[in-house]
């Protein structure tokens, strides 16, 4: 009993409205666990019938079912995050099937004018730039390598000092990419806060995991992903194959717009 496994099958049906009432429900889980329908459709700004009747669509018998299948979704989600870390033991199947969920979740909550919008952002922008850390600065290598093959001229701070200066060197017309999954990392989210003292105009764009988190609110758009946690030998083996995902389908529907 998962909550995208019985939503997973009914997204392509919903509207748009519905669309974004289900990517605030996504970001906000853990907030609105414990509200009534009158608190969540205020929170919404639309009627208790308009959500009880995307609740149905989405494919639960009511607001009661929806609450029980998000707290469900919430504890086992706890419960796999609280464990230990130990060598990575997982039944290959079972990890296989989950993986496959969280790319197809990903893409299929990809919001299309969110992509022509970061599109057209890149297209203006004179330089891209991608902040990452951790694990994550290893994907953002592959991504960099693959956006100066199409042209653009990619700025990849690989370091504290880099990451520190890059101010020095970045203008308002630029776009800045942040990757973060948890979107609570402190160096990242200080850097955010003095690029947008610094340049109100600057354009943020963040890729940060399904939850309501610091980055993604202080970015002007920002595309979330799935992904389990994984760890081993207390190393973080999380995949960001779903990060991949994101950014290459971005840049295949810049081209499609630019003919590049």
């Amino acid at each position: 009993m998962n909550f995208f496994e019985i939503v997973n099958s009914n997204v392509d049906s919903l509207t748009n409205n519905e669309q974004k009432l289900l990517d605030y429900v996504i970001k906000n889980m853990d907030q609105i666990k414990n509200k009534s329908i009158r608190e969540l459709s205020s929170e919404c700004f639309v009627s208790t019938t308009t959500f009880l009747r995307f609740v149905r669509k989405i494919g639960f018998s009511g607001y009661s079912d929806f609450i029980t299948v998000i707290k469900y979704t919430l504890l086992n989600n706890d419960v796999n995050s609280k464990s230990e870390m130990s060598p990575f033991v997982v039944n290959q199947s079972e990890y296989r099937e989950e993986y496959l969920k969280n790319i197809n979740e990903t893409i299929r909550v990809l919001d299309n004018e969110k992509l022509n919008q970061v599109a057209n952002i890149m297209n203006k922008a004179e330089k891209i730039y991608f902040l990452a850390k951790g694990f994550s600065k290893y994907t953002a290598e592959y991504v960099e390598y693959l956006y100066t093959l199409n042209g653009f001229v990619v700025i990849f701070p690989k370091n504290f000092e880099q990451r520190k200066l890059m101010h020095l060197n970045i203008k308002s017309s630029d776009v800045v990419f942040i990757f973060n999954y948890d979107g609570e990392d402190k160096e990242l989210i200080e850097i955010t806060q003095n690029l947008e003292r610094k340049f109100p105009q600057l354009n943020l764009v963040s890729v940060t995991g399904a939850n309501n988190n610091t980055i993604q609110n202080m970015s002007d758009i920002n595309f979330y992903l799935f992904s389990d946690e994984i760890y081993k030998n207390k190393i973080e083996m999380t995949s960001h194959v779903s990060l991949i995902s994101i950014m290459e389908l971005l840049l295949y529907q810049y081209n499609e717009i630019f003919d590049k």
